[in-house]
Parts: structure tokens; sequence; C-alpha cells
């Protein structure tokens, strides 16, 4: 596994930018949710429940896929 080190802003919280990039990654199939899951530092179950905040779906919609949807 490799490691990257970013410097962020003291105002910046951590745990999010880690799960913007967690939810980035997965919703492009780079990573399964479990490897998202252990990026963003939390578990499986919270990872899926909470991924759709950042504008990803776990079954493979997009936030634009969506609103069609319930528009029709």
């Amino acid at each position: 596994m490799k490691t990257l080190k970013l410097e962020i802003p003291d105002n910046v919280d951590e745990r999010d930018v880690k799960m913007q990039l967690a939810a980035q990654l997965f919703s492009k199939g780079v990573l399964s949710s479990g490897q998202a899951a252990n990026l963003a530092g939390i578990s499986k179950r919270e990872f899926i429940e909470s991924v759709g905040h950042y504008g990803v779906s776990v079954f493979g919609e997009n936030t634009d896929d969506l609103e069609k949807i319930l528009n029709g």
C-alpha cells in the first residue's frame, strides 16, 4: 500500500477530506466500498451509509441520474 502525505489548513476537517477522496475513488470504480471505507478510516457500513452525502450512490447512479428518475 502507498502512503500519501497531504498538508491541509487547520480549519479543514481531515475526516471530510478523507471521505471526499474515498467517495470519488469509489464512484469511479477505483476502490471497492471496503477499500474506500478503509481509506476514510471508517467501517464499511458507515461508508455505505454516508457516501450519499458526497453525491455518490452505492448503486452506481450519480445525483443527476437520481434526479432524472425522481422527476420522470
